[in-house]
């Protein structure tokens, strides 16, 4: 599918959650007889449960219609993001405030990789305890790629 068709839906979810305290993660669109449109959504101090992408699937689908996005029939699926997914948000860090993630960011041009509790989000940056308890600044303009780490305790 082309831009075009992603970011008319991109407009159509962000219309709908406007209204709401969710956030649009990302847009997907996969081929096949029957696209399939993948909209990930999350909230800032919470999660996300079925019911809410229940209702926010029917409310985008609804608009979608209506705008003609679709000359057929599709597929709609409204989920969060799930762990294995990286934070690609700045409103996603603080919820994670306290967990482990593996963290990839820019140095003087270089990829570094580190592994650490979010032990601080800033406006500007975030605050990574490492294992020998010293702190490493990140600024969100040097992150690449940040995974929560599941923990099962």
């Amino acid at each position: 599918m082309s831009n075009k068709v992603t970011d008319k839906i991109a407009e159509v979810a962000e219309s709908v959650l406007a209204t709401t305290d969710f956030f649009l993660i990302d847009v997907e669109i996969k081929g096949g007889d029957t696209p399939e449109v993948w909209i990930s959504i999350d909230a800032s101090d919470r999660g996300v449960n079925m019911d809410e992408c229940a209702d926010v699937s029917n409310e985008i689908s609804f608009l979608m219609d209506a705008h003609d996005i679709f000359s057929g029939k599709y597929r709609m699926n409204v989920s969060s993001p799930g762990l294995s997914r990286p934070l690609v948000d700045r409103r996603q860090y603080p919820k994670n405030e306290g967990r482990k993630a593996k963290v990839k960011y820019k140095e003087n041009g270089e990829y570094c990789k580190v592994e650490g509790v979010l032990h601080e989000i800033l406006e500007d940056e975030i605050i990574i305890e490492l294992e020998d308890e010293s702190t490493l600044a990140v600024p969100f303009d040097d992150l690449v790629e940040t995974k929560i780490i599941p923990s099962f305790k």
